[in-house]
């Protein structure tokens, strides 16, 4: 399958970990829905499609593919017939999360809705209900790297039950796993939401539920995205003890084995809660083998949607927290420097939660009238959208910490500028 011209195909099949038979069966479920007849696609004409062999399938299995992927037929590396191959690129990964975020957001406040189904549903579930439900989580996520996780536990809640739901229904085992692994990644979805906006004590139960559903799917990698919200979790609560030994939890699943990106993640959490617990050492250990397994990593490798917003942006930003931890005040600013750098335009409330930690960095070292407009420039990013609870908290920090240390006036004076902004987001 090397050197195809339908790669991006094939990397959305890996992403979404469907064969070319589950493929088949999804477009020919898409072609019943358009025309009110099953499709007749055979799982040969999925692995023509992949050879490039057949570079332009027909009319209704094109428009199929787009409702299965959600992506126009040329972004998954077809080409119109007279056409050059080079019309055929495949979407920008930010344009895709601004589309689906434009397409999640509704005119009011209310919690998101998911997606419907397209048509009645078939007795026998299939593959073409696991790529709809999957599509919804992409955009709760995409939902929250825009504007933060809080009001999206409903929406979230919601989806892991249509998955159980489904569970009731004839479906082969594979697809019953597949459904398992979407409610616990919903499941998740909900807790981090809790977690984002500063409401814990709900998020503890979802974790435990999220956790056994994963056992249930049988599924490594939603383990770790449990344990690394565990984590998150406990080091809010101030239980750093917890905090690393959820971490470690998720240093020890499957997936880290296999997997450098996840592996680096895992070190990467380790080491802020050996930071917080007052083990320099250890943390700046745990951080080193974070880079050394993000260097590994192949950034072209397809990956799941929950882990998209890792990478050196993201490992900058944690290195900000551990080095500013520790009291390196100067190596952490640096780190959100070269954090604020690396983060994509859509992660906008990323982008504003490390302006918070470099704006910290810069009151560790003195300078205080710089990190007092550096705080400021946090309500410009996210105008519009109320500051998640977890944000909240970090801004409280900081101004807890420019109390200590700045003249009076200027901490009054910072505190009574941002106070309206503060209180009305």
């Amino acid at each position: 399958m090397a050197e195809t011209r339908t790669k991006p195909l094939a990397a959305w099949m890996t992403a979404h970990q469907m064969s070319a038979s589950e493929l088949a069966d999804a477009v020919n479920g898409a072609i019943g829905a358009l025309t009110g007849r099953p499709g007749t696609t055979a799982e040969r004409t999925v692995f023509r499609w992949l050879s490039g062999e057949n570079r332009w399938p027909q009319a209704r299995q094109r428009r199929a593919l787009e409702s299965v992927t959600g992506l126009p037929v040329t972004a998954l590396g077809f080409v119109p017939r007279g056409k050059s191959t080079h019309a055929a690129l495949p979407e920008d990964p930010d344009m895709r999360r601004r589309r689906l975020f434009g397409a999640a957001v509704g005119t009011a406040a209310a919690a998101i809705s998911l997606t419907p189904p397209a048509a009645p549903r078939p007795s026998r579930v299939g593959t073409s209900d696991v790529i709809r439900l999957r599509n919804d989580v992409e955009r709760l996520l995409a939902l929250d790297a825009e504007r933060g996780g809080h009001g999206l536990e409903r929406s979230s809640l919601a989806g892991a039950g249509e998955a159980l739901r489904l569970q009731t229904e004839s479906a082969t085992q594979r697809v019953r796993q597949r459904l398992y692994a979407l409610a616990a990644d919903f499941t998740a979805t909900a807790a981090w939401s809790l977690i984002d906006s500063g409401r814990l004590d709900g998020a503890g139960h979802h974790l435990d539920r999220a956790l056994a559903l994963a056992g249930l799917a049988q599924n490594s990698e939603i383990a770790l995205q449990v344990w690394n919200l565990r984590a998150m979790l406990a080091r809010q609560r101030r239980d750093y003890p917890e905090a690393v030994a959820s971490s470690q939890a998720a240093q020890a699943t499957a997936i880290t084995r296999r997997s450098p990106l996840h592996a680096s993640l895992a070190h990467a959490r380790t080491a802020v809660g050996l930071a917080h617990g007052g083990e320099a050492r250890a943390a700046l250990r745990c951080l080193s083998r974070a880079e050394d397994a993000l260097a590994k990593a192949d950034p072209a490798q397809p990956r799941s949607s929950w882990i998209a917003f890792y990478g050196p942006a993201e490992l900058h930003s944690l290195t900000a927290i551990v080095r500013d931890t520790v009291g390196h005040a100067a190596e952490a600013e640096a780190a959100s420097h070269r954090a604020l750098a690396a983060l994509p335009d859509s992660y906008r409330r990323n982008r504003a939660y490390t302006t918070a930690r470099l704006a910290l960095a810069q009151l560790h070292q003195g300078d205080v009238e710089q990190a007092c407009a550096t705080s400021g420039k946090i309500f410009e990013i996210m105008a519009g959208t109320p500051l998640p609870g977890r944000m909240r908290l970090l801004l409280g920090d900081f101004q807890r910490d420019l109390l200590a240390q700045a003249p009076a006036a200027l901490a009054h004076e910072w505190t009574d500028r941002h106070r309206t902004e503060w209180s009305s987001s």
